[in-house]
């Protein structure tokens, strides 16, 4: 377990011994959090992450929305 101002000093480990060894536990005045790589993260989680175009594909379907533009002419505005 890293002490929080340990991690800080020597964060370049503690992201290599994550990626190496598994999740790295920090210590913050007795609460806890886990330093975990993206690889491991998505196992434990099932959760992989997206390019963009898969995230934008993933979205509600578009179909039957009416998109084309409104091909009336503009209210008039009085700027005096």
């Amino acid at each position: 377990m890293w002490q929080l101002a340990e991690a800080k000093n020597k964060f370049s480990e503690v992201v290599r011994r994550a990626l190496t060894e598994g999740p790295q536990y920090v210590s913050r005045r007795g609460e806890r959090v886990v330093v975990v790589s993206a690889a491991e993260w998505e196992k434990a989680t099932g959760k992989k992450k997206m390019s963009l175009g898969e995230y934008l594909l993933s979205g509600p379907s578009l179909e039957g929305l009416d998109l084309t533009r409104d091909k009336s002419e503009g209210r008039e505005v009085d700027f005096s």
